[in-house]
Order: C-alpha cells, then sequence, then structure tokens
C-alpha cells in the first residue's frame, strides 16, 4: 500500500476519533444528569426514549468524521480546506458545550441559545463542504436534521420548564 493510501487511512480514523471523542466529552456531561435532572424535567410528547439518543449521534458523529475526512483530503493548502474545516471544528466545539450548558449546568435556556448558534454554523459548514466535496455535505445533512429536531426538543423542554 502506498504512502498516500496510508495518509489516507490517517486522516480518516483521526478525523472520526476526534468526533467520536467531542461526543464522548459531552457524555461526560449529559451521563450524570439523565435519571436525575433530566428524569424529572416534564419534556413534550415527542420525546424520544433515551436509548435512542446514543446510537443516533454515535452514527452522526462517525458520518460527521467521514465528512471532515472528504474535505481534509482536498488539501490543507487549499484556503477553502482550511476555512471548511475551522468552521467543522467551530460547530464540534457548540456540540460539545451544548451538553455542558443543557446537561452539566441544568439549563435548557442556555441550551437553546446554544444550540441556534450550532445549527447556523452547521449549515454554514454543510455549505462549504458541499463547494469541495458533494459528498461530504450530503454526510452532514442527517446531522442539521437531528439538530434540528433537537433544538425544537430543547425549546420545548425549556417551554415547559421555565425554571429549569
Amino acid at each position: 500500500m502506498g504512502s498516500a493510501k496510508w495518509n489516507d487511512i490517517f486522516k480518516l480514523c483521526l478525523s472520526v476519533l476526534v468526533c467520536l471523542g467531542a461526543g464522548w466529552v459531552g457524555s461526560i456531561f449529559t451521563r450524570p444528569a439523565i435519571a436525575t435532572w433530566y428524569a424529572a424535567l416534564e419534556k413534550p410528547a415527542f420525546t424520544p426514549p433515551n436509548w435512542v439518543f446514543g446510537p443516533v449521534w454515535t452514527l452522526l458523529y462517525i458520518l460527521m468524521g467521514v465528512a471532515a475526512f472528504l474535505v481534509w483530503r482536498k488539501g490543507w493548502g487549499l484556503r477553502e480546506v482550511r476555512i471548511g474545516l475551522v468552521t467543522f471544528l467551530v460547530q464540534l466545539v457548540l456540540n460539545v458545550t451544548w451538553s455542558i450548558v443543557f446537561f452539566g449546568l441544568k439549563s435548557p435556556l442556555a441550551g437553546v441559545i446554544v444550540i441556534v448558534g450550532l445549527w447556523v454554523v452547521l449549515l454554514f459548514t454543510i455549505l462549504r463542504f458541499f463547494k469541495l466535496s458533494t459528498a461530504a455535505g450530503w454526510l452532514l445533512v442527517p446531522y442539521i436534521l437531528w439538530v434540528s429536531f433537537a433544538a425544537a426538543l430543547n425549546m420545548a423542554v425549556w417551554a415547559l420548564n421555565p425554571q429549569g
């Protein structure tokens, strides 16, 4: 196998691991609150069972990593690649920040603010990725759909628990 192939394998693995790592960091703040604070909140009828979130987020983090890889392999030397990957990293930080503020700080209102910012930066990232790789752009579509759903869920939780 040539060095270019090994370089691609390294970039793919690193991209996926970074995204899964972000999910792991977020889970540090999420897990302790699920059975206590979150369980006590009033939730809308469209709230999925708790077991759905782990598999969905795991799949989304993998898709995100593959998307980042497809852009990264276009070449870090390209300005558009650097801009796309920086916006990708910003949305990834916002993704983790949401877990910190919603579950860690137990603040649905702060969660709404962060998730709206995440959605905007994610849309910008998707548009950037589509310019560089159609496949990378499409790989992020399930993610923005889930974040849209999560935003609606977060807003509903905030509305039902204005004190909490």
